[in-house]
């Protein structure tokens, strides 16, 4: 892409005094992988793309189903039946040719884990199991990378900022995984299709505020409850 391209797709970015000319160059040099294609993935994957992030690791193992539907803005009813990495890398080529976009159709486990997440700058976590979540936070801080976290459930949400700058990760704040079979999740208690919105849109927020090394409030864990409308933050 030449300086007069880029100007003119980011120009509203570049506006922005503390981003910039320097700040989409950030951008667009920036490697990150989204693990999880779902209801959180699917809004950073897009505002991601859209921001023009240069390389952007996809990584899901499920297909698209019609559930999917009501949350998970990058598919269409075409995309029912259809693996979630593939729909979404053709989401990005559509809305952007110009990101690299890597798809990672595989479980992430213990075996692949550390191979795959070497390769990019910085993690968001969409996720929706304990035991992913987990072994993405440790091995994000066994090779020094940045995660950005986020989880739904009903009305509510959580985000926060792991492994950056020294900062805590999400043993610190919670030591050990709890017991799935003693959790509710969307399967049992749904999500309001709007919030993955909010959050996944925050999620994306943190991540190209660290892109472009802007303030942020680490050691945070910004709790949204968007059936009384209230946002908390706890220090930890």
């Amino acid at each position: 892409m030449n300086s007069e391209e880029m100007f003119s797709r980011y120009s509203r970015q570049i506006f922005i005094n503390e981003i910039g000319v320097a700040g989409q160059r950030k951008i667009i040099n920036a490697k990150v992988l989204v693990v999880g294609a779902g209801g959180l993935g699917s809004p950073v994957i897009q505002y991601l793309a859209a921001a023009g992030v240069g390389t952007l690791g996809i990584a899901d193992f499920d297909v698209v189903e019609l559930h999917n539907l009501n949350r998970q803005i990058i598919y269409s009813e075409n995309s029912v039946g259809t693996s979630k990495v593939k729909s979404a890398v053709e989401f990005v080529e559509s809305l952007n040719h110009h990101v690299n976009v890597i798809p990672i159709e595989e479980k992430i486990d213990q075996s692949n884990i550390e191979k795959i997440i070497s390769e990019y700058d910085l993690v968001v976590d969409g996720s929706d199991n304990f035991a992913t979540r987990y072994l993405i936070n440790d091995t994000c801080v066994t090779l020094e990378k940045s995660l950005v976290y986020g989880s739904i459930l009903g009305f509510s949400g959580q985000v926060a900022i792991f492994n950056y700058k020294e900062s805590k990760n999400l043993r610190d704040l919670f030591p050990e995984p709890p017991f799935d079979e003693d959790l509710n999740d969307c399967d049992s208690l749904g999500v309001l299709g709007s919030l993955p919105g909010i959050v996944g849109s925050m999620m994306a927020h943190l991540t190209l505020k660290i892109i472009t090394d802007l303030p942020l409030n680490l050691n945070q864990l910004t709790l949204i409850d968007t059936l009384e409308w209230r946002f908390q933050t706890i220090n930890f």
